[in-house]
């Protein structure tokens, strides 16, 4: 039986879930949000009790307009608390898609969004931080992990 003391106060910790995909030529999905400096993964806070896998794929879907399957993870990135809350993310890997893939973003009002491109991993230390630029380096060298789901395979 769980302690129910347990479930009263659960600890604070946001769980990203950010979506890594590369166009034929290597190039690495990136949006422009307007609410911090530079490009970032797609992606965004899981919905309390929303599996992984699933809101990256929402969020993914909501600022570019693309639809993936996710089934692998290719970093798992914890944040310690400065100005936001804890939090713990996860890359999921969204694959390759053609080099002519349509974007979608929403307009800017309801996103947070100025826009969304590929740009080539050499690029990439002049338009992320330094800590997004790294968790992009470490995710397209790392094997992907399959996402489980009570313990079977999502896919």
């Amino acid at each position: 039986m769980q302690d129910p003391r347990l479930l009263a106060k659960p600890p604070v910790c946001r769980l990203g879930c950010l979506v890594l995909v590369r166009n034929r030529r290597g190039d690495v999905l990136l949006v422009d949000p307007d609410y911090m400096d530079g490009l970032i993964l797609p992606g965004g806070a899981a919905k309390p009790n929303e599996p992984p896998h699933l809101a990256a794929a929402r969020h993914l879907h909501t600022e570019t307009g693309l639809n993936r399957r996710l089934t692998d993870v290719l970093a798992v990135d914890f944040t310690p608390a400065d100005r936001h809350l804890e939090r713990l993310s996860l890359v999921f890997d969204g694959g390759t898609v053609r080099d002519d893939a349509r974007l979608t973003v929403p307009p800017q009002h309801r996103s947070g969004l100025l826009g969304a491109r590929f740009v080539p991993v050499r690029q990439l230390p002049d338009v992320m931080a330094p800590s997004q630029v790294s968790r992009v380096t470490e995710s397209l060298a790392n094997r992907s992990l399959p996402v489980l789901l009570h313990g079977q395979r999502t896919a």
